[in-house]
């Protein structure tokens, strides 16, 4: 098995054409097991290292851009990641473990569809976007129309993400993650749940983003919960109502982590832990 090094966007997608069956390697955190387990070898393999065009953190007036080869623990080191968008901070913080932080890339993250991968929920609620090279072009399409299913994406033969598009979340907005695992580090998410969040002056709830990890053949976003909560308090009453909604439609299978009946009463838990009082004196 081969490895190559290109340097530019064009190279990649050159590459591409002349070794079709070649893999991108960024982290190798997820690609390198499969292979081993799936004993699947691709002829090549495109280590997107020295490719600078991926490795970029920009930000502007409106939104952030991550290139798809930056590390987790990149975006942990990052000021802008931590002031404006904690949500994604603390789904970075829990994510594997330091060489796993330090190796992983958040467009390797993006590219493996987990539905317990950690960093999706947040950028589920962020309304980020997926920028991905064509031969000759390039596409944006929102991440909750680029994952399919579990290891599935929309990318064809010879197409690669290039990055990840954020728009800045508004003032005042409050959003953070959680979740559950057998260990504190270390651990695939038997449940977990992102939350963009705007109170009104009188703590009503004004604009409202949920998605929940682990409890789907995909991230889930359960947009008839989000238009309950919308205009009331979050009470513990009315987060109760709408635990009692997400149980009913959220679809966990039963696996060696957990099984679904413990995962859809976490998915209620969640909602109630992160929307509590306690959680929202910081808005």
């Amino acid at each position: 098995m081969d490895v190559l090094f290109p340097r530019t966007i064009q190279e990649l997608r050159e590459l591409f054409v002349s070794y079709p069956d070649g893999r991108i390697l960024a982290g190798g955190t997820d690609l390198l097991v499969q292979i081993r387990k799936q004993g699947n070898k691709p002829s090549t393999l495109f280590s997107v290292e020295h490719l600078a065009q991926l490795q970029r953190v920009e930000v502007n007036e409106t939104e952030l851009f991550i290139g798809a080869g930056v590390t987790h623990q990149q975006l942990l080191e990052c000021p802008i990641i931590k002031q404006h968008f904690p949500v994604l901070y603390d789904a970075l913080s829990v994510l594997g473990s330091p060489p796993i932080r330090h190796s992983g890339t958040l467009g390797g993250n993006v590219c493996t569809a987990s539905p317990a991968g950690d960093t999706l929920p947040p950028l589920y609620v962020l309304g980020a976007k997926i920028a991905i090279s064509e031969q000759t072009a390039q596409r944006c399409v929102p991440i909750a129309q680029f994952i399919r299913g579990p290891g599935h994406t929309i990318l064809k033969q010879g197409e690669f993400v290039t990055g990840i598009y954020i728009p800045l979340p508004m003032p005042n907005t409050f959003s953070a993650y959680y979740k559950v695992g057998k260990r504190k580090a270390l651990a695939i998410s038997i449940a977990s749940l992102a939350v963009m969040l705007e109170l009104n002056s009188d703590e009503t709830v004004k604009n409202l983003k949920l998605a929940w990890g682990s409890v789907g053949p995909t991230v889930m976003m359960l947009p008839a919960v989000e238009d309950f909560l919308k205009g009331k308090i979050l009470s513990d009453e009315v987060l109760a109502q709408a635990g009692e909604m997400v149980m009913l439609s959220t679809k966990p299978i039963d696996d060696i982590r957990a099984s679904a009946e413990y995962r859809r009463h976490l998915t209620a838990n969640l909602l109630f832990y992160l929307c509590s009082d306690s959680r929202l004196d910081s808005i």
